[in-house]
């Protein structure tokens, strides 16, 4: 079926795919995640930081 060579070939484009998939899955699902609510609490803090200095 497979000679040595396509097996490792094989081999390696699944680990690679797998390897994509998570990292993927870790931006997604945590660094995305945490990247916009952090920009939005920094938006909150300077917005509520410049009402306090108009009044």
């Amino acid at each position: 079926m497979f000679e040595f060579d396509q097996y490792l070939g094989f081999l390696a484009f699944l680990t690679i795919v797998t390897i994509g998939f998570w990292l993927m899955m870790f931006l997604l699902l945590f660094v995305v995640p945490y990247w916009l609510g952090g920009n939005l609490i920094e938006l909150w803090k300077e917005r509520r930081a410049a009402k306090r200095a108009r009044e």
